[in-house]
């Protein structure tokens, strides 16, 4: 009477929270020459070990990582992932939350700006 099927499908729901090494693979050294600059201007020399380039960028992508699961999970009850899910995360680390807002401010100022550069484009066109 038991369903073999049952106990292996109870198993895999349980593993889809957390991705094994195998089930994705990522191509390594993508950030280096940016997270070389970042090390430099946070005091490193200005050519760090690839030892540690290669750590940083473990550490980085394993951050954001699972930043993004958590944000997923987050989203998947509202049935989207949205920027709100990602300030959720973060609403107690008061100066990431503080420079999220400030770039998400800055990015709808930039994008206010070009739309109103679109507007004067297309009356100028008219124009001539």
């Amino acid at each position: 009477m038991s369903n073999p099927s049952a106990g292996t499908s109870s198993k895999s729901k349980a593993g889809t929270s957390q991705p094994s090494e195998t089930s994705f693979k990522r191509k390594r050294g993508v950030f280096q020459k940016d997270l070389q600059h970042m090390m430099y201007g946070f005091g490193d020399d200005s050519n760090p070990l690839p030892e540690s380039v290669s750590l940083v960028e473990d550490i980085v992508v394993e951050y954001v990582t699972d930043l993004a699961h958590k944000a997923q999970e987050i989203g998947a009850k509202r049935g989207k992932l949205s920027v709100e899910d990602f300030l959720y995360l973060i609403r107690k680390d008061l100066p990431k939350l503080n420079r999220c807002t400030e770039l998400l401010s800055m990015q709808e100022e930039l994008k206010q700006a070009r739309k109103a550069f679109e507007v004067d484009e297309e009356k100028l066109a008219t124009l001539e």
